[in-house]
């Protein structure tokens, strides 16, 4: 099933190589929960990939001493890596088997359409007992604001397009690492609450970040004029501020 546009998810991060700065701080501190997991583990780790890790992860990386190359489907946000780099699909990837002792994936796996094929092919691409880990926004991420569309849609023209990306839930993301011959899988979350002093900024982070809506069957018509203002005005405040979730699943396991 092709749920996702993969063109529209290239344009997106194409676009947001020159605006993704503007998020560095969100996707830095997703990025430091992830790799946290590194120090739950005695191995040594000498050879990693950094698929789709917008700038973020491969200085992270090398600040721990790994060789690495980054990924991704924009060949813009490839080369924001300053170092080794390579423009693929993560859905068709180019490395050969055995080229990595380590895999990370963080918040880049989720315009994937073949989710299992893709986690099939980094296990594949690791060195036997080498590490996978991964994060993507798991069912719950954004609900406020999907419900807020949903909502303000409904009242203004009686129907409603899909707006905010399908999220996987929490207890598939091991079974897909099992399914993919992961050994070890294991999923957990990490929910990071966003506080936003005016909601129109969560709208610009999205689009800084190349998260704007890449659904296939996504409504091509201009959105009527009173839909955003309505679904923001809907969205919870705490503090005085708008507030939205980003639940993450964190997904680690082992190659044979």
């Amino acid at each position: 099933m092709l749920v996702f546009d993969r063109a529209a998810v290239r344009r997106h991060r194409d676009r947001a190589a020159g605006t993704v700065g503007a998020v560095a701080d969100v996707l830095r501190d997703a990025a430091e929960r992830l790799l946290d997991r590194l120090d739950d583990t005695n191995r040594t780790f000498v050879d990693a990939l950094d698929v789709g890790g917008r700038g973020i992860v491969a200085p992270l990386l090398r600040a721990r001493g790994l060789s690495v190359v980054s990924t991704d489907l924009s060949p813009a946000m490839a080369a924001l890596n300053r170092g080794p780099c390579v423009a693929a699909d993560e859905e068709y990837l180019p490395f050969a088997p055995n080229s990595f002792d380590l895999i990370v994936a963080s918040l880049s796996l989720h315009w994937v359409n073949d989710l299992p094929g893709a986690l099939l092919q980094l296990r594949q691409t690791l060195r036997p007992e080498g590490l996978l880990l991964a994060s993507l926004p798991a069912l719950g991420t954004l609900a406020e604001l999907r419900t807020a569309l949903t909502e303000a849609e409904t009242d203004i023209t009686g129907g409603v397009s899909p707006r905010v990306s399908p999220f996987p839930a929490l207890r598939d993301c091991a079974h897909l690492l099992q399914r993919a011959g992961f050994a070890l899988p294991v999923a957990d979350v990490e929910d990071i609450r966003l506080l936003y002093a005016n909601p129109l900024a969560l709208l610009a982070d999205l689009r800084a970040a190349g998260e704007t809506n890449a659904v296939r069957h996504r409504s091509r018509s201009v959105p009527p004029r009173g839909l955003f203002p309505a679904a923001l005005a809907r969205l919870p405040v705490e503090d005085a501020r708008t507030a939205v979730s980003l639940r993450m699943a964190v997904m680690t396991g082992w190659a044979g």
